[in-house]
């Protein structure tokens, strides 16, 4: 749990965990709100980088490269390949889109590693899961394999079925989605802080109204 509760630090400390009310895509009012784009500095991204890294090395996962969808998914994919080969020893490949096809040069809408074998998406969060489709049909195209998703944060909360917005993925493609923290641990994180005493109620209200 120590690098799980060392990534909320940090995403507090940087105001990329906010409180107070946030209207989200799905209209819900959530007592909370992520945002990894607010991790701008090198030393940040690091530490970031890291806790992607320690989440995929604990969850035993066999998996042969990396991929980040764009925008925010090209540094996360990149830090999590730093922090893999500095910290854990393993040196893989990895691989980003761009949004348009390049036409001149060298062409194509990859940059970095071809896609092959198992690949793991690195991205920020899953909402509504277009980003995560988009990545999976990419990568097939490329005749590699999507062996996870890796997110930031897993909010537990329910789209707009039974399901949440990770379970969704989890049931269409049938790979693992995994996080580095989730809303239960945002919880536990927020009972033991005193000065989160007062967010505490708001965010487990918000977990019985709309939680999975």
């Amino acid at each position: 749990m120590s690098f799980r509760s060392d990534f909320l630090e940090l995403a507090l400390r940087l105001n990329v965990l906010r409180f107070g009310e946030f209207k989200l895509k799905s209209g819900r009012l959530s007592p909370y709100f992520f945002n990894a784009g607010l991790v701008n500095t090198g030393a940040a991204l690091a530490q970031l980088g890291d806790a992607y890294a320690d989440t995929l090395v604990e969850s035993g996962l066999d998996f042969d490269m990396l991929y980040g969808p764009a925008y925010k998914g090209i540094a996360l994919a990149s830090a999590s390949a730093i922090s893999l080969a500095r910290k854990h020893d393993r040196d893989l490949p990895f691989a980003f889109n761009r949004k348009e096809a390049k036409d001149h040069g060298e062409g194509g809408v990859l940059i970095g590693a071809p896609l092959k074998g198992r690949v793991v998406i690195v991205d920020d969060v899953i909402s509504a899961g277009t980003s995560v489709r988009e990545s999976v049909a990419l990568i097939r195209a490329h005749g590699a394999e999507p062996a996870a998703v890796l997110i930031a944060i897993d909010r537990q909360e329910r789209g707009q079925g039974a399901l949440s917005a990770a379970d969704e993925v989890r049931a269409e493609f049938d790979i693992p989605v995994l996080a580095i923290a989730s809303l239960g641990e945002l919880l536990d994180f927020a009972a033991a802080r005193p000065e989160l005493a007062e967010v505490l109620p708001r965010l487990q209200a918000y977990r019985a109204e709309y939680g999975t």
